[in-house]
């Protein structure tokens, strides 16, 4: 199954920010720390080209640090860029995060010049609380459900920085299967675009291969052989929790939403389900098959 999540209102936001970036100078680009280049939207990817970005990998409090290493040097080595890690709670990085947009456009100071900064990331990756915590107080909605901005908000910073929140944007079409699960994972696409217990799966599958310790630690489960089928995890998962239906049957969207609820909140432990090593190889992969499908596609044109 691929997962495949872009709402009507999305197209509304494309157009709102293809119109705005003709006068931003910097893009904030939120990312989730755990899941950073599936959480790149390509869509924004294209239509900010040629502006500087400031790629923001919220939630680090949540992800493998010594991962998320790797992708600060990962972006920090793309042009016109800088990369922070950010915590759910970032107070202390807000100093940071304007002085990083000033070093990338230096020449955009002062109220007749105000440095215009966009900030965009998939759904329900922190902008809003970022921003809130920017200004110091609440001006626009937060929850922990995609698609809660729905709007572009103009908001003054500084009398020379002004802001712009936009909506969430997915990818118009995710041709990164792995990128699928793991927005569905993060709660990044909405609820009806995919199977809690296909997620759960591919999110174990994962887990067993480099997490081992966090899930049996999480779940008490004394030598967890990482040879054990996601499947037949689940299942112990589930008997382990109580996720039992009546006549014993196991309930598995129960224990399913459970693994996927775990991780989010961070119960499993600092946990990342990428490397950028990783990422390149999928990404290849799908592109390949991309070019493979559209090979096809003109040459039954052409045989008619």
């Amino acid at each position: 199954m691929h997962i495949q999540w872009f709402p009507g209102h999305m197209y509304k936001a494309k157009k709102a920010i293809q119109n705005r970036l003709k006068s931003i100078d910097v893009v904030i680009e939120v990312l989730d720390a755990r899941l950073p280049a599936s959480s790149v939207s390509p869509l924004l990817d294209n239509l900010s080209q040629g502006k500087a970005k400031l790629k923001l990998l919220n939630k680090a409090d949540l992800a493998d640090s010594r991962v998320t290493e790797e992708w600060l040097s990962y972006f920090n080595t793309q042009e016109n860029t800088q990369a922070l890690a950010i915590t759910s709670n970032h107070s202390n990085k807000n100093k940071k995060i304007i002085e990083k947009s000033r070093y990338l456009v230096p020449n955009r100071k002062g109220m007749d010049k105000p440095l215009r900064i966009m900030i965009c990331g998939v759904p329900n990756v922190g902008k809003s609380s970022l921003i809130n915590n920017l200004l110091g107080r609440k001006v626009t909605k937060t929850g922990n459900e995609a698609g809660v901005t729905k709007d572009e908000q103009r908001l003054v910073l500084a009398d020379d920085i002004w802001l712009y929140d936009t909506p969430g944007m997915l990818w118009e079409k995710i041709i990164v299967p792995e990128s699928g699960y793991r927005l569905a994972a993060a709660g990044s696409v909405g609820r009806n675009a995919y199977n809690d217990e296909e997620v759960a799966l591919h999110l174990l599958d994962y887990l067993k291969l480099y997490y081992l310790e966090e899930l049996s630690t999480r779940y008490r489960l004394d030598e967890l052989n990482k040879d054990i089928s996601s499947d037949e995890l689940l299942t112990l998962l589930a008997q382990k929790r109580g996720a039992i239906l009546s006549k014993g049957y196991i309930d598995y969207q129960k224990i399913s939403e459970t693994v996927i609820q775990d991780f989010r909140t961070g119960r499993m432990g600092k946990i990342s389900l990428e490397k950028p090593e990783e990422w390149l190889i999928w990404k290849n992969l799908a592109l390949q098959r991309e070019e493979e499908k559209q090979r096809i596609k003109e040459e039954k044109r052409s045989s008619k």
